[in-house]
């Protein structure tokens, strides 16, 4: 899919200020209460409890912004009367469903429509609506498991942890590799660790943006790596955890694509974080010849091809909703504006003084840690080591971006660095000199 026109780069703030920073929710230490059917005040206890906790969490919502999950959406009003009915989508989603109340019809709509965006033919591919981004990933190396059964598992070790949860259910004999210093795969290291164990295949997870620093593996040289090592195509299976970048990349011109036009053996995205559901729920694709022998389950009339047995039936008409409403269109618009946004937010930083680090295509920013644990709390901030990183999704405006960044640079100015003695860590060897300002400073003096 080629996308022919540049869309404004110019962001709109939503209306409405950002208010001062509210404090985090207090878990409600809740039990489950015995109601007295005869005495209506025992219900609207229930009624209080859960309008309080919805306020809660609706003043919370602008401070959500540490983790990779879009909660800017509009269809869950639209979509709510569904829940009225149970929905399940046991088994294969292209079988016959024993019973009306599924959404199979949707999935496979979805299912179609990433298959077409991932270039791979009607017929050539399979796939079902997961419960995640990690049951596509322990989905995706089972194929690669069951096709290459003593084949090697190489995954850099900042993949996400589920990888190595795969690795560890399957029995998967393991090759750790390092990292480059923003997080991508050293490709040197997988070259000599590939090199060394060339007489088992290989099973390689890329990574289509790391869960911390959101590098993107270069596919590209990976399958090249492969080849000038002596791997035949039916001697390796790559699995691409796409689960953050999957629907960024696409719409990004310059970047380098993810497509079965390339020797993959599966993709999987996560359908709550960049598209936005308010349920978990991912996507997996893979090639439909590996996985052609299964098992039938006569109750349930369906091949045994899932991880799970029972399905959510309501997330893929979340998906099917949301990619109806937004289309290649704005996809690629909110991918350009998160990006960019991202950008000003690491620009901000840099000007500020503060160590910050942004991979090219990511809309992950990587920051020194803060200082106060209630200000990690507050901002909801994902944290490693001295390190804290901004996922910048679609409803993250500028304005939002403005109020962390005030907030911030109030806290550093006349609370932890206010001493002069106190410093802020050096993140040299976590993502590089050139993005640590206290190496910046040595250098300069």
């Amino acid at each position: 899919m080629e996308i022919q026109k540049e869309f404004d780069l110019t962001v709109v703030p939503t209306e409405g200020e950002i208010d001062a920073p509210s404090s985090p929710r207090k878990n409600l230490c809740l039990s489950v209460m015995e109601s007295d059917i005869k005495n209506k005040t025992s219900f609207q206890e229930l009624d209080i409890i859960l309008t309080q906790y919805l306020e809660t969490l609706s003043k919370r919502k602008k401070y959500h912004i540490g983790y990779p999950t879009n909660m800017h959406y509009e269809h869950h009003a639209i979509l709510a009367p569904l829940l009225q009915f149970h929905l399940n989508n046991c088994g294969d989603p292209f079988t016959q469903h024993p019973t009306d109340f599924h959404s199979k019809d949707f999935e496979v709509a979805v299912l179609d429509w990433f298959a077409q965006l991932w270039k791979i033919e009607k017929d050539e591919y399979w796939g079902y609506i997961t419960s995640g981004g990690t049951e596509g990933n322990l989905y995706g190396l089972l194929v690669g498991r069951e096709l290459l059964p003593n084949g090697i598992l190489y995954a850099s070790k900042d993949s996400h942890y589920s990888i190595f949860k795969a690795a560890r259910l399957y029995r998967m004999e393991l090759e750790t590799i390092n990292t480059l210093v923003n997080g991508e795969i050293d490709y040197e290291d997988l070259q000599s660790k590939l090199l060394v164990n060339k007489n088992k295949p290989a099973i390689i997870n890329i990574n289509i943006g790391t869960t911390f620093k959101g590098a993107i593996d270069d596919l590209d040289f990976v399958i090249q790596t492969l080849e000038n090592c002596g791997y035949s195509k039916d001697n390796y299976y790559i699995h691409c955890d796409a689960a953050l970048c999957g629907l960024i990349l696409p719409f990004i011109k310059h970047a380098k694509k993810i497509t079965f036009k390339k020797p993959i053996g599966s993709i999987s995205i996560s359908g709550h974080k960049f598209l936005g559901c308010p349920m978990p729920c991912g996507v997996h694709i893979t090639r439909r010849s590996y996985v052609s022998t299964l098992s039938t389950i006569e109750y349930i009339n369906s091949a045994d091809a899932t991880i799970s047995g029972s399905r959510n039936g309501f997330t893929p008409i979340f998906l099917w909703y949301c990619l109806s409403k937004k289309g290649h269109a704005r996809l690629q618009q909110d991918s350009i504006t998160c990006i960019e946004n991202a950008r000003y937010l690491k620009d901000r930083l840099f000007e500020a003084g503060i160590s910050v680090m942004l991979n090219e295509f990511s809309i992950t920013v990587v920051f020194e840690r803060p200082c106060d644990h209630k200000f990690i709390r507050r901002w909801n901030l994902c944290c490693l080591r001295g390190m804290a990183h901004v996922v910048v999704m679609p409803g993250i405006t500028r304005e939002t971006i403005d109020g962390f960044f005030k907030d911030l640079m109030q806290e550093r100015n006349y609370k932890w660095y206010q001493d002069a003695k106190a410093l802020p860590p050096c993140l040299a060897d976590d993502f590089g000199s050139q993005n640590c300002m206290c190496s910046n400073k040595k250098m300069h003096n």
